[in-house]
């Protein structure tokens, strides 16, 4: 098993990049997080999981140890394969998604690529009891923090959904939003990734 590769960064594609070791390109898969974090020509540290099928070997690369971990306690409920597990990871941080386990939101996770009602329950049981060893103490967030963080996820999730039916992909629509967190409204929330998204 491959733990990590270090090596530069040769190409870059939508959902997977060739990594340069010591002149071997290894065609590595990486979640819209992880290719935020990539630059072609720079050298880079991917963690990685090696998925074995009977037609293929498979590469997928981490730029994060969180994600990582991630990563793998997804493959490891039934029902979710690497594929949806690295969609998961491109529409959301490792940290946002322990928030939306730690609050039990099956709404929000059934909005995640690839995830029904059942599968978002299912890994709430799952996942719920390993938070404080994987993100964050939830002794540490108290009753306010989290309606102020459940109000600002559904003003959030109001304005994703607003973007996705005007065009936007989730994965650019998170990388914009995840720059501010101070929100009043939804219709701020818009108008600022609007005018974020249109520079690119």
């Amino acid at each position: 098993m491959i733990g990590f590769l270090r090596g530069k960064i040769s190409h870059i594609f939508s959902d997977y990049c060739f990594l340069d070791v010591h002149d071997v390109g290894y065609r590595v898969f990486i979640s819209h997080q992880t290719r935020n974090h990539i630059v072609i020509g720079e050298e880079v540290l991917l963690y990685t999981h090696m998925h074995v099928r009977e037609d293929a070997i498979l590469l997928y690369g981490f730029f994060s140890q969180e994600e990582y971990d991630l990563f793998q306690h997804l493959i490891g409920i039934s029902g979710i394969g690497p594929k949806v597990a690295q969609g998961i990871l491109s529409a959301t941080t490792a940290d946002e998604f322990y928030r939306l386990i730690h609050r039990k939101d099956t709404k929000a996770i059934t909005k995640l690529p690839g995830i029904g009602k059942k599968t978002a329950e299912r890994i709430i049981l799952e996942l719920k009891d390993k938070l404080s060893a994987d993100s964050f103490e939830s002794s540490n967030i108290t009753d306010d923090t989290v309606n102020i963080a459940d109000s600002t996820g559904n003003m959030v999730a109001e304005a994703t959904e607003a973007l996705l039916t005007l065009g936007f992909q989730q994965s650019e629509i998170q990388s914009v939003l995840k720059k501010r967190s101070d929100w009043e409204s939804t219709e701020e929330i818009i108008r600022y990734a609007l005018a974020e998204l249109q520079r690119f």
